[in-house]
């Protein structure tokens, strides 16, 4: 009786929600999770539904089946303009995605649909038990993987030449703070990136240079400096937008000001091509775009590449010169350096 009860409390919670955005998909995402009865989270760990935007395309399908994984059960998996991988067992599919979700959800903790399995064992990614010359599990110390984990190595700061441990890893290609099929080679020193190349470029979008699309870029940047409140303000505003509707914009500009959003971005970050080009003047530009009173400025060839910008950066100012530019031009400063397909081994 009591776990009956305690179904029925989380059917009627909002349903939490790990979106994967593909091909061309970021835009419905976002105006989809404008409906109150769904939740993003940050983690699929959170989540009891895996939604999918978009192709993901052939070459990150292991990287979506590991995300799969993680999720909590019951689960569920659904796909909106994408075509299902047959390892997922079931394929979900719907256009109507918000009420597809919630109905998935809901019929899951009724009974009425079973949890989706695992798709690879439940093994670990280095076998570790028993190894070692003593059997303290797995092999070597430093630069080898005890207990199944690598273990970083010592290598100099790129700012004062200490020896810190350093940590490789890959990042995305799903990670949320990354703009969607982003994924980077990164080494690490606590915060600070010492080394960075990219393995998987960000997905196409349909990026909008109108006050639209500028309205969205603030959105995606809001979210990352911590303000989604304002973020879904303005996506709710350039939604209106994109169905005719009319909006003051002097008042999301105002209330953008108030929120101290700029303060969070340090001064001359992310510069690139000469003064007046970091960060800071990349927002107030679709400030300008989105009250009509600046025109969207040409896609040049870029005089440094995404690397450059990022390297010796801590790994917040990282994020925030990401999401300070929208799909091509980030797209035109992001070349894939490895080509043996790395990001195999992405971790989110």
């Amino acid at each position: 009786m009591a776990m009956r009860w305690l179904s029925r409390l989380a059917a009627a919670d909002a349903v939490p929600v790990f979106p994967v955005v593909g091909e061309n998909g970021l835009a419905a995402a976002e105006n989809l999770f404008l409906d109150p009865r769904l939740r993003p989270v940050p983690s699929p760990r959170h989540a009891r539904v895996l939604l999918v935007l978009g192709e993901t395309g052939q070459t990150l399908n292991r990287q979506l089946r590991r995300l799969h994984d993680q999720l909590s059960h019951p689960r569920a998996t659904l796909w909106c303009d994408a075509v299902p991988d047959p390892d997922f067992g079931r394929a979900t599919e719907s256009s109507d995605t918000a009420d597809a979700v919630v109905e998935a959800y809901r019929s899951m903790f009724a009974g009425a649909m079973d949890t989706e399995p695992d798709i690879h064992p439940n093994e670990p990614p280095n076998e570790w038990r028993g190894k070692g010359t003593n059997g303290q599990g797995g092999d070597g110390m430093m630069g080898g993987t005890p207990y199944g984990r690598p273990m970083a190595m010592t290598d100099d700061d790129l700012r004062d030449g200490l020896q810190l441990d350093a940590y490789s890893a890959t990042f995305g290609p799903f990670l949320p703070a990354f703009p969607p099929g982003l994924a980077l080679d990164i080494t690490l020193q606590g915060d600070s990136i010492q080394a960075v190349s990219v393995s998987h470029p960000p997905f196409r979008q349909e990026t909008d240079h109108s006050r639209t699309g500028s309205l969205r870029n603030l959105a995606r940047l809001l979210r990352v400096l911590g303000v989604p409140a304002l973020a879904a303000r303005f996506i709710a505003a350039a939604r209106k937008l994109e169905d005719g509707g009319t909006i003051d914009l002097d008042v999301l500009a105002r209330a953008f000001d108030w929120s101290g959003a700029m303060h969070i971005i340090p001064s001359d970050l992310g510069s690139f091509g000469g003064e007046g080009r970091d960060v800071r003047s990349r927002v107030r530009a679709w400030l300008n775009i989105a009250r009509g009173r600046q025109e969207p400025a040409p896609l040049g060839q870029p005089a440094l590449s995404f690397v450059d910008l990022v390297k010796g950066l801590e790994w917040y100012e990282a994020v925030i010169v990401l999401n300070s530019f929208d799909n091509n031009a980030l797209r035109n400063l992001c070349p894939v350096e490895n080509t043996d397909d790395q990001t195999e081994e992405a971790p989110q």
